[in-house]
């Protein structure tokens, strides 16, 4: 999957050599990386990606930043243009001008394939200052939704607060911005531990609810997950009352379809609807029958994974 960078980047006198600071395609490691290297006083570029032709690696809005020096983080594609992209920047931040950059079909560099056989078209955009990208970080930190809106013609970016969709509005392009997914986590130690450690690698904030606790409201809003692994209906019901009364993308829970069934009796006794309570996915996970610690973790992340890419889509994210 490698890509050779094209003749006339080679050529350029004094060319650092891009090389990656961290591997993460994460929205706000990547912010994080731009505002920290302005704030350093490294000039710094911000790459979109705004255009598929055909098949892609990523998704539209995929983003780079990379430094004046070469020193770049986040992917916009699989990993086999982003050397050749973060040097077509530092040739943006050189000269101090926006450009777009198109590759694969419908691009002038013909040794810059990429594997998926389309083309892409990149916008790259010379920061010129940092406010914006700190004030969706924040945002982020505070787990509301935020966008970032590109003007190419004033070369100018600029934060807005809320929700929205990736992609171009008129002749400008909005960048939208979700908090990171969380799970929210109760139940039997050897489970709930298998499970926060997968949610953990696969890049999910975990909140682990202690025997007794009660989460609060704040922490289960629309990008939240809650998996309840208990082998007592009691000790879940609490816990339910307020899942079932958030907006929550995920709630399952442990047990067999008849345990299901007399969990669901009881929640109607505590004034649940039929609505609400088809809202669980009990037995929880994409495993019909996991039988260990191990398999059970791999199911619940797997199917909590399926189900944020399908309340993104219907949310209007790419």
């Amino acid at each position: 999957m490698a890509a050779r960078i094209a003749a006339p980047i080679a050529e350029i006198p004094d060319m650092p050599a891009p090389r990656a600071a961290f591997l993460s395609d994460d929205a706000a490691d990547i912010l994080a990386f731009a505002a920290g290297a302005m704030e350093k006083g490294h000039a710094t570029a911000l790459v979109t990606l705004v255009e598929i032709r055909g098949g892609a690696a990523r998704a539209i809005g995929a983003q780079m930043a990379v430094r004046e020096d070469g020193l770049y983080c986040g992917f916009v594609s699989g990993g086999c243009t982003e050397a050749a992209v973060a040097a077509e920047a530092v040739i943006a931040l050189q000269k101090g001008m926006d450009r777009n950059l198109r590759l694969g079909e419908g691009s002038p560099f013909f040794d810059i394939v990429l594997p998926c056989g389309g083309g892409i078209t990149l916008s790259i955009h010379v920061l010129r200052e940092v406010a914006a990208l700190r004030r969706a970080l924040t945002a982020l930190q505070r787990r509301t939704p935020a966008q970032l809106r590109y003007r190419p013609g004033a070369q100018v970016l600029s934060f807005e607060p809320g929700d929205g969709v990736s992609g171009w509005e008129g002749d400008e392009f909005v960048r939208a911005y979700r908090p990171k997914p969380r799970l929210l986590l109760a139940g039997t130690p050897m489970e709930a531990g298998a499970v926060e450690r997968v949610a953990a690698a696969s890049g999910y904030e975990v909140v682990l609810v202690d025997r007794g606790q009660i989460p609060s409201s704040d922490q289960i809003d629309a990008d939240t997950a809650v998996a309840l692994l208990f082998h007592d209906i009691d000790r879940e019901l609490p816990l339910f009352d307020v899942a079932l009364g958030s907006r929550a993308f995920y709630i399952g829970a442990l047990g067999s379809r008849r345990t299901h069934a007399r969990r669901c009796e009881a929640l109607q006794q505590r004034g649940h609807d039929q609505a609400a309570l088809a809202r669980i996915k009990a037995p929880i996970g994409i495993f019909d029958r996991a039988r260990d610690a191990n398999a059970l973790a791999l199911s619940v992340v797997a199917d909590i994974a399926q189900m944020y890419l399908q309340s993104s889509s219907r949310a209007g994210m790419k």
